[in-house]
């Protein structure tokens, strides 16, 4: 019989209060900021707020995952070290890193994992990691469903594939675009963001193709009609994009991916389980359209698409598309064409007929005629985006999700008085309550049902209560109220003590390296970290280029191509329309764009 597979869903926390939400919503794990090293700057969290994360989600059997991924310098070492001590003992159950010097490092036995800063694209890279010693790998997210199948049938460490959320052009771990024109390195956690400008894109013969457009802004991920498929490809941990987001980002995406794995692990309960424990209940209806996107894209997970995947004309979130304008009463009053429900207050977006994104506030609404507080520039059958829904807004700034553990509550007669037993399936204690047994005249199993029932703000719920007593017993309802309340305890403290966090994996041999050799893209910042490649095989090592800048160097390989999105593909005659070189101009940024058609990518350097 096939073995059942652990189904991961992994959520974003910017702070310990967004995780708690995330677990709430149904995360199985969520990841969060060292207080230094991670790959976002801007989200780190303290020690402290980790811990109590920690201890909430392991209440439910979820993990934490702390992201130290940045590269680090010979002098962050011993600081790096005594962080992630630090973290072992709050309870973390992984790191997500990218710098190998922390293979080499006397670390605690916590679980490492291969962020998808170390460039994961290949069954080869995969297995590499695996075999020095990474318990999970965090994959490209330009890999296609084949690409994903191919690399787990040639390794067997757990695949953690990205389903929502923001997208980067560039490979993570490969972009030095930030580093060169703003001495931000995104390798550090410190990413300008050059990929959501506006650029004029510039042919060989001076023409302009594209004005002031966004065209290295890609449109957000969402695989969320895709699950099933990526399980069956080998993925098993599902994570959404955002670290940086607001906690009610956090709570409607987390929610709308629960409910569609569930369904999957409902249907094919035989082979797959959820890899955390509790039903969540909530109060909304989720929907990924009423959070922040720029419009979503599969990407490449069907490979090379003619569905666009940037949003030339705005990096801005545009919501959900609400209906067309159909008539102008005047500057600010527009009757639309529109099955939505619209509400004072919420914020609509469109682009005008000259690409130009605009938004307004609704002041009021009557009908589907709208009120703008501010004038308006806008043309009859203009598509209207709602990118902020006031309703639903304030629904999310409220209490809107309990998770509680399912369990069977038994009261039974001893010679001393009573017994209180509970069990979740798993776990379970029985607490011995001695007292005198006075016989009851009238039935009380009722009443006693009641009262073991009231489990209150604990994370329990009691599914099933059985009283299994050769007769009526009368127990004074607050004594019944001691017993159950210090039967819960014991219940609590003893999952939490069978609770059991991941280990350290061992290196399982000394794989080579597949080249003699390593530039700049291997990011080695620190003594640590060349050692480990030169250990395994690899003779020359070039510095990390935020330690020595390359001149003309690679500053971005992506799959994104503007020649393909234009319909100009080197590989096909439209491709003569467009004349090299391409240029890409921002104020007084330059950059030249590249084509390696034999790996279907476009290059971008200064």
């Amino acid at each position: 019989m096939k073995q059942r597979r652990a189904i991961e869903l992994l959520a974003p926390a910017k702070n310990a209060d967004t995780g708690i939400e995330a677990i709430l919503h149904g995360a199985d794990a969520v990841y969060i900021g060292a207080p230094r090293y991670g790959a976002r700057a801007a989200a780190g969290c303290t020690t402290a707020d980790i811990a109590r994360l920690c201890s909430f989600a392991h209440t439910y059997n979820a993990r934490v995952y702390v992201a130290l991924n940045t590269i680090l310098y010979k002098e962050e070492l011993d600081d790096a070290r005594r962080i992630i001590w630090e973290l072992y003992y709050a309870g973390v159950d992984a790191l997500i890193v990218q710098d190998m010097a922390l293979l080499s490092l006397d670390l605690p036995p916590i679980a490492l994992h291969a962020s998808t800063q170390c460039d994961n694209r290949s069954p080869e890279k995969v297995q590499f990691l695996a075999d020095a010693g990474f318990s999970q790998v965090v994959l490209a997210r330009e890999l296609s469903l084949q690409d994903i199948r191919n690399i787990s049938v040639a390794t067997d460490v757990p695949l953690e594939v990205f389903v929502h959320g923001a997208l980067c052009v560039s490979y993570s771990g490969q972009c030095y675009m930030s580093a060169a024109l703003s001495g931000r390195s995104a390798n550090r956690g410190e990413c300008a963001q050059f990929c959501r400008l506006p650029y004029t894109l510039i042919d060989g013969e001076g023409r302009k193709i594209a004005i002031d457009k966004h065209l290295l802004s890609l449109k957000d991920l969402n695989q969320s009609n895709r699950l099933e498929e990526l399980i069956d490809a080998g993925a098993s941990s599902f994570k959404i994009e955002g670290r940086l987001k607001d906690v009610t980002y956090v709570k409607n995406i987390t929610a709308y991916y629960r409910q569609a794995l569930d369904k999957i692990i409902a249907r094919r309960s035989d082979t797959l389980y959820r890899a955390s424990e509790g039903v969540s209940t909530l109060t909304f209806t989720p929907d990924p359209y009423k959070s922040f996107n720029r419009g979503f894209t599969h990407y490449f997970l069907d490979g090379r698409s003619k569905d666009p995947i940037i949003q030339p004309d705005t990096p801005k979130s545009i919501g959900e598309p609400i209906g067309r304008v159909q008539r102008i009463i005047n500057n600010r009053t527009i009757v639309v064409e529109s099955r939505a429900s619209l509400h004072n207050g919420d914020g609509l977006c469109y682009i005008d007929t000259n690409g130009s994104f605009h938004g307004f506030r609704v002041n009021r609404v009557e009908g589907n005629t709208l009120h703008a507080a501010t004038p308006l520039q806008i043309s009859r059958g203009i598509t209207l985006f709602r990118n902020s829904d006031q309703l639903f807004d304030s629904q999310l700034a409220r209490p809107t999700a309990q998770r509680h553990i399912e369990v069977s509550i038994t009261l039974t007669e001893q010679p001393h008085g009573f017994a209180l037993s509970i069990s979740d399936g798993k776990n379970s204690i029985t607490h011995r309550c001695d007292c005198e047994k006075t016989p009851s005249r009238t039935p009380q199993s009722d009443r006693q049902r009641q009262e073991l029932g009231k489990l209150g703000n604990t994370p329990y719920r009691a599914t099933h209560i059985e009283i299994s007593l050769s007769q009526d017993y009368f127990i004074p309802p607050s004594l019944l109220s001691t017993w159950r309340r210090e039967a819960i305890e014991w219940f609590d403290r003893s999952r939490r003590l069978a609770y059991r966090s991941d280990r350290r994996k061992h290196a399982s041999s000394h794989t080579l390296w597949h080249t003699d050799e390593v530039d700049y893209h291997a990011n080695i910042a620190n003594p640590l970290s060349e050692a480990f490649y030169r250990q395994h095989g690899v003779k020359s090592c070039r510095p990390a280029f935020e330690l020595q800048p390359v001149r003309e160097a690679e500053l971005m390989r992506t799959r994104h191509c503007l020649r393909h999105h234009l319909g100009a593909c080197l590989r096909t005659p439209q491709g003569k329309n467009l004349t090299a070189p391409l240029t890409l101009q921002h104020g007084n940024i330059t950059l030249s764009l590249h084509f390696d058609c034999s790996h279907c990518e476009m290059v971008i350097k200064k």
